[in-house]
């Protein structure tokens, strides 16, 4: 199941669909995060989704059990291949996601938890947010509690996905930003890994955005991308 997906981070339609111009008759697995998807509303699922390519809908929904529900219910219908929401909203409310996924016909996304962002550190965890846990504890907890409210996986550090496979099961799934090429830039990444070391630590799937949106070739970038986290 492992898989490169990229991170559009575009403001506009036009610039989605001309990078996506590069790689031909590939289709690459792309994640729709929120800069897009609230410039172009849902149209631009639609729209990448004829070319061909799975989407993974990074919304990272966070809000009441009841709210969450009825708008994972909605975006059941876009046809999105994976959502998420912040594991820190509690089971209740990713248990509500869960319903409001499955409220259609009988098919859903993968429905993955945010651990804790890949731009916070651990100095940053517990001065500002108060959590006096080590990162990896407060990240199996979630992890845990995602698991245990029927989710299927994480959004984690490339770092703590190994700890996840340990504590969750090997079938649940580790997806991991923070990718970087070695000899690339970590920009506002905090808690980072290459593509390489993040298939050795257990990552199913890796999330590359500047690495690959911002080359020369973004082609070269990606296959580069693949033979390092595939082979």
């Amino acid at each position: 199941m492992k898989d490169v997906i990229i991170a559009l981070d575009f403001p506009s339609r036009g610039e989605v669909m001309d990078f996506l111009g590069c790689f031909g008759d590939r289709k690459p697995y792309v994640k729709i995060g929120m800069e897009l998807f609230y410039a172009e509303g849902p149209e631009i699922i639609k729209d990448i989704k004829a070319t061909g390519s799975k989407i993974f809908l990074d919304l990272k929904l966070h809000d009441i059990p009841n709210t969450v529900k009825r708008s994972m219910s909605v975006l059941s219908s876009l046809g999105v291949d994976m959502c998420n929401l912040h594991a820190a909203g509690g089971s209740e409310m990713m248990r509500a996601a869960i319903e409001g996924l499955s409220s259609g016909n009988g098919k859903r996304p993968l429905l993955l938890a945010v651990t804790m962002l890949t731009s916070t550190s651990e100095e940053r965890m517990k001065n500002e947010l108060l959590i006096d846990r080590g990162m990896e504890e407060t990240v199996l907890s979630y992890a845990k509690n995602a698991r245990n409210s029927g989710l299927d996986g994480v959004v984690c550090s490339p770092l703590e996905a190994a700890a996840v496979k340990r504590e969750c099961g090997s079938g649940f799934l580790t997806v991991t930003p923070g990718i970087r090429f070695a000899d690339g830039e970590k920009g506002d990444q905090v808690r980072v890994t290459t593509p390489e070391r993040a298939a050795k630590l257990g990552s199913d799937f890796i999330v590359v955005g500047r690495a690959v949106t911002g080359a020369a070739d973004p082609s070269a970038a990606y296959n580069r991308c693949i033979k390092e986290f595939i082979g």
